[in-house]
């Protein structure tokens, strides 16, 4: 059985590939936390191969399964064959197609996911949902947060699995890095995250408790239309 993959401050991690798939590489980073099998395959190469794009080297199996998942996401029916309000690829990721991918496979199976605006919450709401999202990824589920500036969304990182400190490890696409952020940043519009600082949305668990653990079954995980 492969290891598990885990990333934690500090650590490196492989970039988004192009400007506008922040999202579609933290779906991928997400599905290799929950798939060691998935993960040695974008790590080695070795295991199954089925429905998986041919790709030389580490990277470019990464950057190949990030047009996969950038895709499906944004195409009319996303994973699973399930229909999908369609976006522009050149938009990024929009949270409706990102939350279909978590519960498709970029999440232990069973977990189902809500998409939670932040952009008009005050203080007291944002304290409040700070609390909740670190009650919920503490139970080894990912989650995407959606930062910009005052007018617009503009990048998607992934909350890892909480580690019990009180703060939130993020893996930042831009960087290819795992950094932190505390309850203060969040609050207060100051998260810093490839150059910006306000929650507009969380695409995380609903808190329901997942029937059982993914198992990687690339014959379906990459069956959907692209």
């Amino acid at each position: 059985m492969s290891p598990p993959y885990r990333l934690h401050t500090g650590d490196a991690a492989p970039a988004q590939q192009s400007q506008v798939t922040c999202g579609a590489a933290c779906l991928t980073i997400a599905r290799m936390l929950v798939d060691p099998a998935f993960a040695a395959w974008i790590l080695t190469g070795d295991g199954p191969r089925a429905g998986l794009p041919n790709a030389a080297d580490a990277g470019a199996r990464f950057a190949a399964y990030e047009r996969v998942v950038h895709r499906r996401t944004n195409s009319l029916y996303a994973g699973g064959g399930r229909l999908n309000l369609p976006w522009p690829r050149r938009l990024g990721t929009p949270p409706w197609g990102a939350k279909k991918e978590l519960e498709f496979g970029a999440s232990r199976r069973g977990t189902r996911y809500d998409v939670e605006v932040l952009r008009s919450d005050s203080t007291r709401a944002l304290d409040a949902h700070y609390g909740r999202l670190l009650r919920l990824v503490a139970d080894g589920e990912p989650a995407l947060i959606y930062v910009g500036d005052s007018v617009l969304p503009r990048h998607v990182c992934l909350i890892l699995p909480d580690r019990g400190d009180g703060n939130l490890e993020v893996y930042e696409p831009t960087a290819g890095h795992v950094f932190e952020f505390g309850r203060t940043a969040f609050v207060g519009s100051g998260l810093g995250l490839g150059g910006w600082n306000i929650p507009w949305f969380t695409v995380q668990p609903s808190g329901l408790i997942p029937a059982r653990e993914f198992g990687f079954a690339p014959g379906r995980a990459d069956a959907s239309p692209a």
